[in-house]
């Protein structure tokens, strides 16, 4: 829990540098509303249940829904609305090292702005997030859920099918290119139409080329060439936030959510390629008049940081933070127990975190304990050096112990 607040401080810290508000929503919501903006995999994973008035409820599935629901119900709000949430998320599958049914999500989303600057925005949020928390180099895979559809329709696939065919692509990870052929046979879909699926989104690479080629694949269809202009100035917009050199363009990059609508992305932290994205997200203009609201554009991003503090873990990145209390403070004897208590209570208003014993332990004991909980500096309230009117001072880093003036010691620590 230490390591994933401090996570969880850096990224807040960073949201807050963007102008971002928070947002708190409850942790279930309607099922009807759940189920509204879910594909069927979504919806297999919810947690349902009935309450004592027998209404149908859903733990959330992630933050977008509730987000949905506020502003489709409180059109008072100022748009641009930038909001961020952090809290817990459930879905029900398999658990496995890193994913599991109860998990932290921290969201960032704009409502409100069609111009792709949003999407820029949410993309740059993220990775100065990550960058706060000791990550350092980044893959952003971008594409937009439109020219995906385009790519349906040029495959020969029945555009009606255009999701069933989202749904198996973004497969291709887990179930390779079989896999997806076998899940497009499913739908009636002629192997020769899906090879050529699988070709048009296997195509990715830098944006100024992948672009190009995808704009000659998709002419004449028009919501293909919108979608080639959006991720245009994705990039160009990239320039600005410092972001554009991690930006990959890739055609077979769908994302498992039903409701995008646009421009869809996931970051990858390099030499961790291969645990998968650890943020993600994309446009959903379609989702407040679904909820009844009025047409709202909005885009955002998704961080997870049970999986953060997994992977920063595995590169050493909390070794050398201290996160335990800062001081301990030791009296010596019951004496000057009423001193060490003052001496605590003075540093922790000023904003210093102390931590002191509570058991009336004897001086070694204190140390040891100290010693575990890896607190830098240990405050030593003695009678003799109260009798100076001092403390002593020990680095346990260091072993190193001096003597310092009560009225020096917050400076001094």
């Amino acid at each position: 829990m230490l390591k994933r607040n401090w996570v969880m401080d850096q990224i807040r810290a960073v949201f807050q540098n963007y102008g971002y508000e928070p947002l708190g929503t409850p942790a279930f919501e309607s099922w009807d509303l759940l189920k509204k903006k879910s594909g069927e995999d979504a919806v297999n994973q919810i947690y349902y249940f009935r309450d004592k008035s027998d209404r149908e409820l859903g733990l959330r599935f992630e933050w977008t829904a509730s987000l949905a629901r506020v502003v489709s119900t409180h059109r008072e709000l100022p748009k641009p609305f930038k909001r961020y949430a952090i809290g817990p998320v459930w879905r029900y599958e398999r658990p496995s090292e890193m994913r599991w049914r109860e998990f932290w999500q921290m969201d960032v989303d704009v409502v409100g702005v069609a111009d792709p600057i949003a999407d820029t925005e949410v993309l740059a949020v993220a990775v100065d997030s990550l960058k706060a928390i000791g990550f350092k180099g980044f893959k952003i895979r971008l594409n937009d859920r439109r020219l995906l559809e385009a790519l349906v329709e040029v495959s020969g696939l029945p555009k009606e099918r255009y999701l069933d065919a989202f749904r198996a692509v973004d497969k291709r990870g887990k179930i390779g290119d079989e896999g997806v052929l076998e899940e497009l046979d499913k739908i009636g879909a002629p192997r020769e139409n899906s090879q050529r699926l699988l070709d048009l989104t296997s195509i990715k690479g830098a944006p100024s080329e992948v672009i190009v080629r995808a704009k000659t694949l998709v002419e004449g269809i028009q919501k293909g060439l919108d979608a080639c202009e959006a991720l245009s100035s994705i990039v160009e917009y990239a320039e600005g936030y410092g972001i554009s050199g991690d930006i990959v363009v890739d055609l077979g990059l769908a994302r498992g959510l039903d409701y995008y609508t646009g421009p869809v992305f996931e970051v990858y932290a390099e030499g961790f390629e291969n645990e998968g994205s650890i943020a993600g997200g994309g446009r959903y203009d379609d989702l407040i008049e679904i909820f009844g609201g009025e047409p709202t554009p909005m885009t955002g991003v998704s961080l997870g940081p049970d999986r953060l503090v997994a992977l920063l873990e595995r590169i050493g990145a909390f070794e050398g933070l201290n996160l335990a209390p800062r001081v301990y403070v030791i009296s010596v004897s019951e004496s000057v127990r009423p001193k060490a208590i003052e001496v605590a209570q003075q540093l922790r208003r000023a904003g210093v975190s102390t931590e002191m014993d509570l058991l009336s332990r004897g001086m070694r004991k204190q140390l040891d304990n100290a010693n575990t909980k890896g607190v830098s500096k240990v405050v030593i309230v003695g009678e003799r050096e109260l009798a100076e009117g001092c403390v002593a001072v020990r680095d346990m880093s260091t072993a190193e112990q001096k003597k310092v003036k009560l009225e020096e010691l917050l400076e001094y620590v």
